[in-house]
């Protein structure tokens, strides 16, 4: 018995399991309405003994594939630290809510202290930025030469 106290008290000073929280929101509600499922998410969470650490909202963006109807969908991402039972009430409550169309909760080692990939990824377009080669000038693909004639399909 004095062995199993020796581990419970161990368990209590590591920290609680990170994770980063996507969803998409269908793509006709407005940004307040895309605010408000993120509020209701930390709550949830905040409610179960865990904290958001981060809450970023990517915009309204195009998929890959149509879902529910859905050609676009707002990306809203959460690092979350918390035990592995909000995760799961999370996803529960997540799941039920028809503004939701996709989500997905991954765990992770570490938060990313500043702003995510996506968000650095958005601001390098706003300011005009792209990379080399890639703005219809193709310095590495000299003039295409004279066709050729095809040839008939009775082989003339």
């Amino acid at each position: 018995m004095g062995r199993t106290s020796a581990i419970g008290q161990h368990r209590k000073h590591e920290t609680m399991p990170l994770y980063e929280h996507v969803f998409l929101a269908r793509q006709d509600l407005a940004q307040a309405q895309v605010d408000a499922l993120a509020e209701n998410a930390t709550a949830i969470i905040e409610a179960n003994q865990g904290k958001v650490t981060k809450v970023e909202n990517w915009g309204l963006r195009s998929l890959a594939y149509k879902i529910a109807k859905n050609r676009k969908a707002h990306y809203v991402m959460l690092n979350i630290d918390a035990p592995a039972g909000v995760v799961a009430e999370l996803e529960r409550q997540t799941q039920i809510n028809e503004d939701v169309i996709r989500y997905m909760t991954v765990r992770v080692d570490a938060l990313e202290a500043g702003p995510s990939v996506m968000m650095r990824k958005s601001e390098r377009s706003e300011r005009g930025e792209r990379r080399g080669g890639r703005d219809g000038d193709r310095p590495d693909r000299g003039e295409r030469g004279p066709r050729r004639e095809r040839e008939t399909a009775d082989g003339e």
